[in-house]
Order: structure tokens, then sequence, then C-alpha cells
């Protein structure tokens, strides 16, 4: 019923940016809230940043600074604005409903030095 697809992803250089994007089918992305996951090889997945309804964001403390989550609502969309990028942002990286236990399939970012 649900379907959650990210875009934006490739390779990008060290202090360069990237925005990634998280649309949806079968739901309104501004009903819920919203979160971005990674995870690297070998790693555990950890949480990066988050969307509540009311636009109340959160992020990791390794991302504070350079990342921003926000949406557009008229075009159904979440974003991940990544600036700053350092090798150690490589992953593959992956948006989430959490009350609905949804996710998708990822897009992988892989940072150059």
């Amino acid at each position: 019923q649900v379907q959650l697809l990210e875009s934006g992803g490739g390779l990008a250089q060290a202090v360069g940016s990237l925005r990634l994007s998280c649309s949806a089918s079968g739901t309104t992305l501004s009903n819920h809230g919203v979160a971005w996951y990674r995870q690297a090889p070998g790693k555990q997945r950890d949480l990066v940043a988050t969307i509540t309804t009311g636009a109340f964001v959160a992020y990791v403390d390794s991302v504070k600074g350079r990342f921003t989550i926000c949406r557009d609502s008229a075009k159904n969309i979440i974003y991940l604005q990544m600036n700053n990028l350092k090798p150690k942002d490589s992953a593959v990286y992956y948006c989430g409903l959490p009350s609905l236990e949804s996710w998708g399939q990822g897009t992988q970012v892989t940072v150059s030095s």
C-alpha cells in the first residue's frame, strides 16, 4: 500500500553537497513523522534526521550543522540536504515512516576525499 522511494544519491567529493529526496505513494508524508537513516558497510543502521508532523526537526550529532531535513508538502517530498560532506557520510541512506514501520530501499551515497 505504502511505498517510499529515495533518490538523489551518488558520488560526491569531500565538502561537496547532495540532496536526497524521499517520495511516497499511498500516503501523504506530511501526515507522518519521517526519518532518514543510513547504514555503512559492516555497521549498524543509524538514525540521521527526523521531522515531525509539526515540522520539528532533530539530527544526530555527527551531521548537525551540515544536514537539513525539510518537506515540500505540495510535492509530497521529504528532502535531506547534505552539505560539507565527509567520507564518513558514505552509506546507503533510507527514508522511513516509523509509525507505519515502512521504509524505502535506499540510495547510495559515496563521498571521496
